[in-house]
């Protein structure tokens, strides 16, 4: 059974404002992610289809408070909450936030390849 956990992850990321640790099981994408700072996710969305994250997301909020734009609303997501945001969403995140996620790995790539050029330009432009 394809199982991880915060301590097993494979793949740790941290750009000091955020953690994610994350493995792949069975082409989804399992990633704990801790945030230090408030992240807006509007500017590292640009260039995505309507310049908002078209992977699907299932997750727990463990801690903190996640604020989930759409086109048409607002959602609130409060720790205890597990949560789906359907493509199309800009997810802002407090500081101090602490989630798991799981996404379909192949959307999730495609998301990330954006989010990161957009990362590169910012820290090139400062």
């Amino acid at each position: 059974m394809p199982r991880t956990s915060r301590e097993s992850a494979s793949k740790v990321t941290d750009v000091g404002i955020v953690e994610d640790r994350s493995d792949e099981l069975d082409g989804y994408a399992v990633g704990f992610t801790t945030f230090h700072q408030e992240v807006d996710h509007a500017p590292l969305l640009k260039g995505l289809p309507d310049n908002r994250c078209q992977c699907p997301h299932w997750g727990y909020l463990f801690q903190g408070r996640m604020t989930v734009q759409y086109a048409d609303r607002e959602e609130v997501v409060d720790a205890g909450d597990a949560y789906y945001m359907p493509p199309g969403h800009v997810p802002i995140i407090e500081a101090g936030s602490d989630l798991l996620m799981f996404s379909p790995a192949e959307d999730l790539k495609l998301t990330d390849e954006v989010l990161m050029r957009n990362v590169q330009a910012f820290m090139g432009a400062g």
